[in-house]
Order: C-alpha cells, then structure tokens, then sequence
C-alpha cells in the first residue's frame, strides 16, 4: 500500500500499489530510453571527437589518420593602430591574439576550429583592428602608427606600411561615402600664432581639414589636440616664390639653387615636425612648382610615403599635377581662395561661390588662413552649408588617388 497525498491532514493516507504489469511496462519503457539516449550520445561522440574525425576521412579513401590535415594559427598583429610606448598603452593585435587557432579539414569539407589561451606578448590591453582601414579609432588619433614611421637623421618621417597601409589613408578623415555635393575646406597657417591656433581648433567645425605651418610653434601639441578633436590635417612645406628673396617662405625652405639632395634634406626636416597628416600642402612656392628638375625629386619622395599633395591653387604655371600623376601621389588643386579679402562678409560671398563650383562639379576644395575673420565665417558658412544638403569632407576623400582608378 502507498500513501494518498490528496487524504486531509490527520487521516490516514493510503493509496493501492500499481499491479505488477503497469511495473513492468513502466521498467520497459525506460530501458528502452537509456538506450536511446546511449546510441545517440555514442553517434555525436564519433561526430565531435578528432578520432571520429579521422576515421571519417579514412572512410571515404582519401586521407588516413596521419594525413588528417591539422593547421594551427599564430596570428601576427595587424598594422592599423599605432601602439604606444608609455607603458599601459594600448597595443595593436588580431581578434585571435590571445589564443592558439587550430583547423582541422575533414574530407568531406568540414572545418573544424579549436580555440585555447596562449599568452599575450606585452602588456595592457589589445587594441583589435578588423578588416581594411581608413581612418583612425578616435581614441587613437593624436598618436601615430608606428608601423607607418621610418627614421632618418631629419626625424621620424611617413612612410607606406609593410602591408600597403598609407598613411593618406591612416589618418584621413572618414565621410559618409553617399553621393551628392562635397566640398572640402583647408585652413592653414596653424601653428604660427598660439592664440590663434587654438581658437581654429575649439571653434571650426572637425569636417575643416588644418593646415600647420612647417615653421610653427609647439606643433606637436597642437595636431594632438586637432586630432582630437576629429580634423584631418596637413602640413604645409615653404616652397621658392617668383619674387624670392623679397618675398621669403621662411626656414627649410626649398629652392631651386640647393639641388634635390639638400631639397630632399630641407622637405624631411619639415615633414619630420609632427605627425599623423595625410599629405603636405605648399606655402607659395610658384616658382619652385613650375621648374620640373626641381620638383620631380619631391614628387618621387611623396610617392614611396603615401602621402597626398594639395596645390593650393595660387600658380596657374604649376606642374604638380602632371609630375604627381607620374609618381602615383594622390593629388588634388584648390579651386579658390576663400578669404583673399579679409572681410567676413567677402569671406561669406567666397564660399558661396565655392558652393556652385561645387553643384556644378560634384565637389571642390577651398583654401583660407587662419585669421580671425576667416575661422568665424567658415565656421557660420559650414553649419548653413550642411543644412542645404552639402557634405563638408576631409581633403583626402577629394584628391585624384592613383590606386583609386
């Protein structure tokens, strides 16, 4: 007799026990269950198991349990970011640079991959970069890759990665990548006064690229902060006027009577000021653009860095185009100079017109300095033009690339 569960509290609670043949059906059932559930767990073991997977690519005659091919990866980090020596950085690496990779191909196509740890070289933290870049992660971007520097006796220079990596495409600026109007606008002369450096940085927009003179001050401190603050920037290399010596671009800079090797001497003493800029962008310089012998030492050196070159428009005898197409340099010509009056309001009408070159062409480059009245119209002038359906963009995504075509 069993117990009636259902009896009050106090009463005796005895329930008939099941007959003998409900016992015996019940034992039958669950023998039966247990062997199911052997034979399945026995067909999944020699499914998973690496024996399993032998003797099923011995089966089918096409490889033996020596032959099962057995790959491990081991990863190299990839060049995207840069790693930075103060210790605690964050360090480049792959999604699988803290773990042993192995594949196993059965032959019926399967791959089957293990994972397991395996120690990270360094210390902190990785940083994982996945897939092709352009652009830098914004924790990054006031610091340089290091995989995309050489040294020289100048200074640290750009130079194109192992891996093809440029730095043109490192630090440009990302856009949307929609069609419709872009327009680019550069500003330059940072660097050259304190002041008005760091009222260009806080107050324009980040979609303006800056330009930093060669010859400025604290440069380093201030691209930092501009990368920061999301700008593409360039730097911008003194170049020989017609009207040189009265009209004199300052220290490094380049000219026809040096000869290319003291040029290209003069060029990395510049470049080598900062870092974590797309292209370089000339500082007068007609006549220096216009003499071939003297250029095409420059245009070739850019060409190796993977660095673009902004003419900024202002010699209609230029031959940068031209020698640029020859050496692969990713290219691009300013269509106007917005502020050539110093007048907000004539500032305004500039851009305006700058807007239906663009309509007209799908896109164009404007240049400015960095003067008071300039940063204050760019920065009225941007918002509104964003309003109308303009894409305000880094100079980068502008430029004739060569390994575009």
């Amino acid at each position: 007799m069993g117990t009636d569960l259902n009896a009050p509290l106090g009463q005796n609670r005895r329930v008939k026990p099941a007959p003998k043949r409900d016992r015996r059906r019940l034992l039958s059932y669950s023998l039966v269950g247990i062997f199911a559930v052997s034979v399945i767990g026995l067909s999944a073991w020699n499914t998973i198991a690496p024996d399993g997977l032998r003797r099923q690519a011995s089966t089918q005659g096409e490889a033996s349990p020596e032959t099962a091919q057995t790959a491990e990866k081991t990863p190299n980090p990839t060049s995207g970011q840069s790693s930075n020596t103060s210790g605690g950085a964050l360090k480049p690496g792959t999604a699988f640079s803290g773990a042993h990779v192995e594949e196993t191909l059965t032959n019926d196509g399967t791959t089957v991959t293990k994972f397991s740890p395996r120690q990270r070289d360094g210390s902190g933290p990785a940083l994982i970069n996945v897939g092709p870049i352009r652009g830098q992660d914004p924790r990054m971007a006031s610091l340089p890759n290091d995989d995309l520097l050489e040294d020289s006796a100048e200074g640290r220079l750009p130079i194109t990665g192992a891996d093809g990596l440029r730095p043109m495409d490192q630090y440009a600026r990302p856009w949307s990548g929609a069609r419709g109007t872009r327009i680019a606008l550069v500003v330059g002369g940072l660097g050259l006064s304190q002041t008005g450096t760091q009222k260009a940085i806080r107050d324009l927009p980040p979609d303006v690229t800056l330009a930093f003179a060669a010859a400025g001050n604290s440069l380093q401190r201030w691209m930092q902060e501009a990368r920061r603050g999301g700008h593409e920037i360039l730097l911008q290399i003194p170049m020989e006027p017609f009207d040189y010596p009265d009209n004199d671009p300052g220290p490094h800079a380049l000219r026809l009577k040096l000869g290319a090797t003291k040029n290209l001497a003069e060029l990395h003493k510049s470049m080598a000021q900062i870092t974590n800029y797309t292209g370089i962008m000339n500082y007068l310089g007609g006549r220096f653009l216009s003499d071939p012998d003297a250029l095409e030492p420059v245009m070739r050196d850019l060409g190796k860095r993977g660095v673009l070159f902004l003419d900024d428009g202002t010699s209609a005898q230029s031959l940068s185009g031209k020698l640029a197409g020859a050496f692969d340099v990713p290219h691009g010509f300013a269509d106007m100079t917005v502020d050539s009056e110093l007048s907000r309001s004539a500032i305004l009408k500039k851009l305006d017109e700058l807007e239906r070159i663009a309509r007209r062409n799908g896109t164009a480059i404007g240049v400015a300095s960095a003067f008071d009245e300039s940063v204050a119209a760019i920065t009225q002038w941007a918002g509104e033009a964003q309003g109308r359906g303009i894409e305000i963009v880094g100079v980068s995504a502008l430029v004739k690339d060569p390994q575009q075509k």
